[in-house]
């Protein structure tokens, strides 16, 4: 594998919805959430505001795995089609799939759905196709499934989060073999907790605020039972105001050198898993 982009088969002149960039190495990151685009046929039939839509999305998230050697990028919004749920729900139709927002001016028709559900059968084709590559070369793999939460739901002045409900990190291992997997989830969040972030300890818990059961870790374990460890990583946002959309550069920075520094860490423990 050579260290290229690749891109999914949009027309000519389209946007690509994916950037994918392939390495040397069992270690992949994804930030299948970071993306804002949205297609045409969608522009006009969305009644959600931008700013709305950024609170829900995982903006920057891209940049904290700008380190890793194989990375998967998505540029669409979850509010076009959301990667991260299983086909029938990749589409907001009602709010109680969309923490209760109105996406929609008017229904979308039948073949506005069909060309965002072609989004997603496209990205689990390709995903497979590069995790196949992966396994074949290496034996088995890690894939950092990287996302993003808010935690000051009541407002820009409300209260935030208790801390004892939202870690600064939230590990998700839901749909894994955890045994098996043990070794390799338990020196990713060792090393993650062996940082500080503006000079205080980092707290790594994992299952609190989320459980990792997201549809790319679930296709994961399921299409790769024995080689693929998929593992969900959820960021509070202490990295930006959620309500404003402003990002801490500072933060970020950190929160990626984190992330950067476990990679050689998964790779060492993947060699250990039998």
């Amino acid at each position: 594998m050579v260290n290229k982009p690749t891109f999914n088969n949009a027309p000519s002149g389209s946007p690509a919805s994916w950037t994918i960039k392939l390495g040397e190495s069992p270690v992949i990151g994804t930030a299948i959430h970071s993306g804002s685009d949205v297609g045409r046929a969608c522009q006009s039939l969305l009644s959600i505001s931008d700013s709305d839509r950024l609170r829900e999305e995982d903006p920057f998230t891209e940049h904290f795995i700008a380190d890793f050697p194989t990375q998967i990028i998505v540029h669409r919004s979850r509010f076009q089609v959301d990667l991260n749920r299983a086909r029938e729900g990749a589409i907001y139709l009602s709010p109680d799939q969309s923490w209760g927002l109105n996406v929609w001016r008017e229904p979308p028709a039948e073949e506005v759905i069909d060309e965002s559900l072609a989004l997603h059968d496209a990205f689990y084709a390709e995903l497979k196709l590069v995790l196949s590559e992966v396994e074949k070369r290496y034996g088995r793999f890690v894939l950092v499934d990287v996302h993003s939460y808010n935690h000051r739901r009541e407002g820009p002045e409300g209260t935030p989060a208790s801390h004892d409900v939202a870690p600064d990190i939230n590990i998700g291992t839901f749909s894994m073999d955890r045994a098996r997997w043990a070794p390799v989830v338990g020196a990713f969040m060792e090393t993650l907790r062996s940082h500080r972030f503006n000079g205080e300890p980092i707290d790594v818990r994992e299952n609190v605020s989320f459980q990792g059961k997201g549809e790319q870790t679930r296709f994961v374990h399921a299409n790769f039972p024995k080689t693929g460890c998929a593992i969900a990583v959820e960021f509070k946002k202490i990295f930006m105001d959620e309500w404003s959309g402003d990002p801490d550069w500072a933060a970020i920075e950190q929160l990626r050198a984190m992330l950067a520094s476990t990679v050689p860490v998964l790779e060492s423990a993947l060699r250990a898993v039998q």
